[in-house]
């Protein structure tokens, strides 16, 4: 599917000279260069390593719109992102350098919080106000789903909160893995158990 994506994208901006296999990333940096000139990169993607596993990142000229966990299936999350953003999608690492950098900074302790423009586009009505609420959460700290139910506006909410975080487009940086239950279990997360653990012992541990 990415290749698909590439090549739909190289078909868009017209054809790009033979370069030979062995130069095929400066062909790739052309073919960038030309979509951003042309106006037709809507979405820009990398992936980048992670002590909880590979990540996609993904951004429009808004700001980041996707990090996607390796379970949940980069392929498909880019096919989904084709679908409902635009297929003008492209591997594109350096648009995406502030993401990776942020991110390499929370996962080496250098960081507590995100300073990124986001595009929420991906999250409508109540999802999205629960959103913008999770970076409220201290690092190191958790809330109660009642809690950010209530401090999104409707306090009987808490499965609705649930849900959001479960379709949360920015995990990490949208921070759901601080959102437990009352008794302080972690319960379910986009990444996985195991992962949304690692995390709350990341954090706690700085």
């Amino acid at each position: 599917m990415i290749d698909q994506l590439d090549r739909g994208m190289r078909d868009s901006v017209g054809t790009v000279p033979d370069i030979g296999e062995g130069n095929l990333p400066a062909l790739h940096h052309r073919l960038a260069r030309l979509a951003r000139g042309r106006g037709m990169l809507d979405v820009a993607y990398r992936t980048v390593d992670s002590p909880v596993g590979a990540l996609l990142l993904a951004g429009t000229e808004c700001g980041l719109v996707r990090v996607a966990y390796a379970n949940e299936g980069h392929e498909a999350v880019l096919a989904r992102l084709a679908s409902e953003i635009s297929p003008r999608i492209l591997r594109t690492p350096a648009r995406l350098d502030a993401a990776a950098r942020q991110l390499d900074e929370y996962f080496t302790g250098r960081r507590v919080r995100f300073e990124l423009p986001v595009d929420l586009r991906l999250a409508l009505g109540f999802r999205r106000e629960v959103l913008t609420r999770l970076p409220d959460i201290a690092y190191g700290g958790t809330a109660s789903y009642q809690r950010v139910a209530a401090a999104a506006g409707r306090p009987r909410a808490a499965r609705a909160v649930g849900t959001a975080c479960a379709s949360n487009p920015l995990p990490i940086v949208l921070p759901c893995h601080r959102v437990v239950h009352s008794d302080g279990n972690p319960g379910n997360y986009l990444g996985g158990a195991g992962t949304k653990r690692a995390l709350l012992t990341l954090e706690a541990t700085r």
